[in-house]
């Protein structure tokens, strides 16, 4: 089911909440909504599911006006991140909830939905556990089995409203693959919201990142972390080092870090480099003296100042970096940074 929204408005009271949302999602998609908390991630995926009705602008699914349908009519799933399972119910019954209140015809069989139970703990890998109750079973497996119960009445697309906020860092790991697996093994639309940038760059086909109510970029992920849209995105994806100055003549400038800012005009601006997008110089480049390291895996970190006091954060391959200590005396080169007009 492809999804399409148009122009869309949404404010509660006098805060708006959406400002002119437009975007397109193919059909089968996997796609992240990713911003900061008070974006409009969350009510974007509640226009999109029928929860909340905007004041201007369509929601379309294919080509049929959906934007004042209710959430039953558009057949969508929905995972919330407290689960939102029933307690008094079985993980069979939870996940039959929304095929046994269908009406007359609707209605599948007996043997029917039992099949699709069955069918359905086999995707999420709960095999056996039809007949526990969610107090039963961990945090990882009660999210397992609200997914199973909204992919139960086949929908035409499935939102998920940051699943994984509520587990640890682990299970939000090992449940992420997960997600992409049973996506790719359904091919349901889905849309799923979060906050966590290295969740939606990992599982997402493509990322729309949200600030103060509007789309500032949508790409794949390595699309919005390497050639970032302006300095939100570049930001607040990723890592980055900030750095505030002037472009004169195609040149930054902040203290004593100078950078190319070809075709940017001349003005007040601000500079973003990657960690990874610096190396190690000797014997050229800006000049910098390690404050802290921590080696992390395979990657280490230096927390450096430049002359002038500017801090600057670095990472580079353990290997072949040599014996790096606090005090060390470096020289960076800058492999690729980001200048924007401030």
């Amino acid at each position: 089911m492809t999804i399409s929204i148009r122009s869309v408005e949404k404010t509660f009271g006098r805060y708006p909440a959406l400002n002119g949302v437009s975007l397109e999602i193919a059909d089968g998609e996997l796609l992240a909504l990713l911003g900061p908390s008070g974006s409009g991630k969350t009510t974007l995926l509640r226009v999109i599911a029928g929860l909340e009705f905007p004041e201007k602008g369509q929601v379309l699914y294919g080509d049929q006006d959906m934007t004042f349908t209710s959430a039953a009519a558009r057949r969508v799933g929905f995972v919330f991140q407290q689960y939102a399972l029933f307690r008094h119910m079985t993980v069979a019954k939870n996940i039959a909830f929304g095929l046994d209140v269908r009406k007359g015809a609707a209605k599948p069989s007996k043997q029917q939905i039992a099949g699709r139970i069955d069918e359905l703990l086999r995707l999420v890998e709960l095999d056996g556990l039809g007949k526990r109750y969610p107090t039963q079973l961990s945090g990882g497996q009660r999210q397992r089995v609200a997914l199973a119960r909204a992919l139960a009445v086949s929908p035409s697309v499935l939102l998920l409203d940051e699943p994984f906020g509520a587990l640890d860092a682990t299970v939000r790991k090992s449940l992420r693959k997960e997600l992409r697996r049973i996506h790719d093994a359904t091919g349901v639309t889905t849309i799923f919201v979060t906050h966590d940038q290295e969740e939606a760059l990992e599982l997402a086909d493509r990322v729309a990142i949200l600030n103060q109510g509007a789309i500032e970029q949508v790409g794949p992920p390595s699309e919005v972390h390497d050639n970032p849209a302006g300095p939100f995105v570049a930001g607040f994806v990723g890592e980055s080092n900030r750095l505030e100055g002037k472009v004169q003549a195609g040149r930054f400038r902040s203290g004593v870090v100078e950078l190319d800012a070809a075709g940017v005009r001349d003005g007040k601006a601000v500079a973003f480099i990657r960690p990874h997008e610096f190396k190690l110089a000797p014997q050229a480049g800006l000049a910098v003296v390690a404050k802290h390291i921590s080696a992390q895996g395979a990657i280490l970190r230096i927390d450096a100042a430049t002359a002038d006091g500017q801090r600057v954060e670095a990472a580079f391959a353990r290997q072949g970096a040599g014996d790096i200590r606090p005090g060390a005396q470096l020289g960076l080169d800058v492999v690729r940074a980001y200048v924007f007009p401030a």
